[in-house]
Parts: structure tokens; sequence; C-alpha cells
């Protein structure tokens, strides 16, 4: 049974998550803490910024990562798997309708009225993270480090991946 639990719980936000991995976060949160409790919003917080770390796509990295965790390895084959289903299953029996319809006017409206609604999954995962961080770490460490990923991001462009690493080596350091 927790196979197709881990089968279920990547497949599902693969499906219904339009818009890639980071889309899909908040609906692979909501079936590993919540729906299946196999870890709290700390633990799955921790295991985002570190696939965040780590080149690739971010939701095949959480699939093997917590499936391997929940399952062993089959455990992480199965998440794999189950994460990468969906687009495969499109991409083989969809790709000819969608690329027929690719210019319809209907489908790109489709398309912009989905992004209000992907923004607003992102942003109640980004307050839980934050609300997480402020328990766990304090007020002090969780305006610091949002002020200087702002700076660092939108001032001096650095790339999310440095910001990130950077996060790790300062709780690494300060908060351990």
């Amino acid at each position: 049974m927790t196979y197709v639990e881990i089968f279920l719980a990547f497949f599902i936000p693969g499906i219904v998550g339009y818009g890639g991995g980071p889309a899909s976060i908040p609906l692979v949160e909501y079936e590993v803490v919540h729906r299946y409790n196999w870890m709290n919003v700390e633990q799955f917080s921790e295991i985002l910024a570190f696939g965040n770390a780590l080149p690739g796509p971010i939701a095949t990295k959480m699939a093997g990562y917590i499936g391997y965790e929940v399952g062993g390895p089959f455990g992480a084959f199965v998440g794999v798997f189950a994460t990468v289903a969906p687009s495969l299953l499109l991409m083989i029996f969809l790709l000819r309708i969608l690329y027929k319809f690719k210019n319809s006017p209907k489908v790109k409206e489709m398309t912009a009225l989905i992004r209000p609604t992907i923004a607003m999954l992102l942003g109640v995962l980004a307050f839980r993270f934050l609300e997480t961080s402020y328990l766990y770490t304090g007020i002090g460490h969780t305006v610091f480090l949002l002020i200087m990923s702002l700076l660092l991001l939108e001032k001096w462009k650095i790339h999310p991946s440095i910001v990130i690493v950077g996060g790790l080596v300062y709780g690494a350091v300060f908060l351990s």
C-alpha cells in the first residue's frame, strides 16, 4: 500500500500541477505533509531548500528523496516515475492535439486564467515557510534572511541557486 500512496502523492500533483515543478510544489506539500503525514512542514521546507540547491528539476528530486525516505530505493523509483508519468502520458497521447490548437485564442485565455491560481498557491506556500521559519528560528534570523534574499535577488541580481546555498551556509553556521 505504501508504494501506491507514494505513487498517488506525486502523480496527482503531476496531473493538476500546471506550470511544472514549482507550481506543483504546494500540491506535493499537501500530499506529503497533510494527507499522508510523512513529514512536517519544517522537514518539507528543508527538502525543498536542498532540492533547489541542486541542479535539475525540483519535482523529481523531491519525489526521489521523499520516495526513498518512505519506501526505500523502490519508493524513490515510484516517486520519480509518478512525477514524470503525467507529462510522459500527455506527450505521448496529446502532443498531436496540443500542437494543432496551440494558437487558439481559447487555449491562450485558459493559460492566462490559470496563472493567478498558481501565483496564489505559491504565495500560500511561501507564507507557510515564512511562518515555520519564524517559529523555529525567531524573528531576527527570519527578517535578516528575507531582507538579504530580496537584496541579493532583486538589487544585485545574484542567481537564486547562490542565494539558496548562502541560506544553507547561514543556517549551518548560525542555526545549528
